[in-house]
């Protein structure tokens, strides 16, 4: 069973869509959104949700003023300023680092977990998708990614699925890393623009931290010929697979708009076979066989 992430440097380049394009094209497959913090891959696979479990992430301090002697260590240890004056504690300023639990000397502060958001199970007209949702302003999305990424794996094995096809989140901060550890290889989505090719370096250079393989395409290539060029010959020289380029054309926003894959919208699309091309050089290229 092999797993493929879909990542791009930045928000915005085109990677949910193409995840969906993928799984429409793929067989005996296993879906996974890791990008937890903004998930959308659910708006074009129309989920019929069979599983929900809360998720429970970091812990928030909470003072027991029964046994609180106001000795005021707390206030001095934490250097987010959440413990005010009244010894109450300001639950959004709170971190959830721990240290006045661990260092009080009255053993006066609890430390409950809290309940993060929520992961589901869903059926989805191209197989099964494991997705989350994370709450409003919360933390802990790394642990989040992991955790789906582990169902989604173990999903794939209980159906006997051969790939599964994960809609990472853009960047590189925590959640990326959570999301690429151990995959099979990552599709790194750009665009043609000065910003897009320092953002794919970055993503680059942290997969080869991993050791991860990386291939490259470059969506709404035609917006800037000379820039995707670059992005081309760049990829290249660094012995990275370039899948090639995808055009700019409105019949994804189209497609996206009804809730449908550009293949289920118009497969007489010019666009559709450029993505298909794509797709059968992920599956033949060396990173994944």
């Amino acid at each position: 069973m092999k797993e493929l992430v879909i990542l791009s440097g930045k928000g915005g380049t085109g990677k949910t869509s193409l995840t969906a394009e993928f799984a429409a094209l793929s067989k005996n497959r296993v879906l996974c959104d890791a990008d937890v913090d903004a998930a959308d891959l659910h708006l074009l696979m129309s989920p019929d949700i069979r599983q929900e479990t809360d998720f429970l992430g970091g812990g928030i301090a909470s003072i027991n003023h029964d046994k609180c002697s106001e000795c005021g260590l707390c206030i001095e240890l934490c250097r987010f300023e959440a413990i005010k004056d009244n010894f109450e504690v300001d639950e959004i300023a709170c971190e959830g680092c721990g240290v006045c639990v661990d260092l009080c000397p009255e053993n006066a502060i609890d430390f409950p977990i809290q309940t993060c958001g929520k992961w589901y199970i869903s059926d989805t007209k191209f197989g099964s998708m494991v997705h989350a949702r994370l709450g409003i302003a919360e933390e802990n999305s790394g642990k989040l990614v992991a955790l789906i990424r582990q169902e989604a794996r173990k999903l794939a094995e209980k159906q006997g699925a051969d790939l599964i096809i994960t809609d990472g989140p853009p960047g590189v901060g925590c959640p990326v890393i959570a999301s690429i550890g151990g995959a099979t290889a990552l599709v790194i989505v750009s665009e043609p623009t000065v910003s897009g090719i320092h953002d794919m370096n970055r993503a680059i250079k942290l997969a080869a931290h991993f050791k991860t393989p990386v291939m490259v395409c470059v969506n709404k290539s035609d917006l800037n010929i000379k820039q995707a060029q670059a992005i081309e010959k760049l990829v290249k020289k660094q012995n990275i697979t370039f899948l090639g380029n995808i055009p700019f054309d409105p019949v994804f926003t189209k497609a996206m708009v009804q809730g449908k894959t550009i293949f289920e919208y118009d497969k007489k699309s010019n666009t559709h076979q450029v993505v298909k091309n794509i797709w059968t050089n992920i599956i033949n290229s060396p990173e994944m066989n």
